[in-house]
């Protein structure tokens, strides 16, 4: 059965896809653009099926773009994903898989992010925007999750040394040329914890 948002799209809930709180989805108003920070979707999606709080559930975007430019869905937009601290409850989280960080996520002296964004994940980011904006006309503002979150965590090499906790989608993500096509603001307002 094809999407309503993409023909292509490949939908696979997760395990505990119909534990994750139901919402309006006139509610939505923002976009949070993240990167995996893992080798790969098999793994991205391994660490997305791990139940890490009370309720059954754990962390997870809404749609993943993997390398090659497939897109996934892995929690339905009328669901509220756990993806970025405080605006669950409105937000639509993406996920490009990137390795970012990985493996030393924490270590002062592997903070920089090298792997570009290869131009087919890009075009199918921007399909994909293109048609949530469309689905849900109340969308009206985008953020990178490294925006949003500016907590700084303990280096795993130096705990006298901070880091920031998150750094997705990173320095090497092409704001320019996803903005120049949508019609979404860049919102940067860090949110408190």
């Amino acid at each position: 059965m094809p999407s309503l948002l993409l023909p292509d799209l490949r939908v696979a809930p997760l395990p505990y896809h119909d534990l994750l709180p139901l919402r309006a989805t006139d509610a939505l108003d923002m976009v949070v653009i993240h990167c995996t920070e893992l080798p790969d979707l098999a793994t991205a999606r391994e660490y997305g099926e791990k139940a890490l709080y009370p309720s059954g559930t754990g962390n997870s975007g809404h749609f993943y773009i993997d390398r090659d430019g497939s897109v996934h869905q892995y929690v339905a937009p009328d669901r509220s994903a756990h993806h970025v601290r405080g605006l669950n409850a409105q937000s639509i989280g993406i996920e490009l898989v990137n390795s970012g960080r990985y493996p030393a996520w924490f270590d002062s002296r592997r903070q920089q992010m090298h792997e570009a964004y290869p131009e087919a994940q890009i075009a199918s980011l921007l399909r994909l925007l293109h048609a949530l904006c469309a689905r849900y006309p109340s969308l009206r503002r985008i953020a990178g999750h490294d925006e949003l979150d500016l907590e700084q965590v303990p280096a795993t090499d130096n705990a006298q040394v901070t880091v920031p906790r998150k750094r997705d989608p990173g320095p090497l993500f092409p704001w320019d040329t996803v903005l120049a096509t949508l019609s979404l603001v860049r919102d940067t307002t860090p949110r408190p914890r």
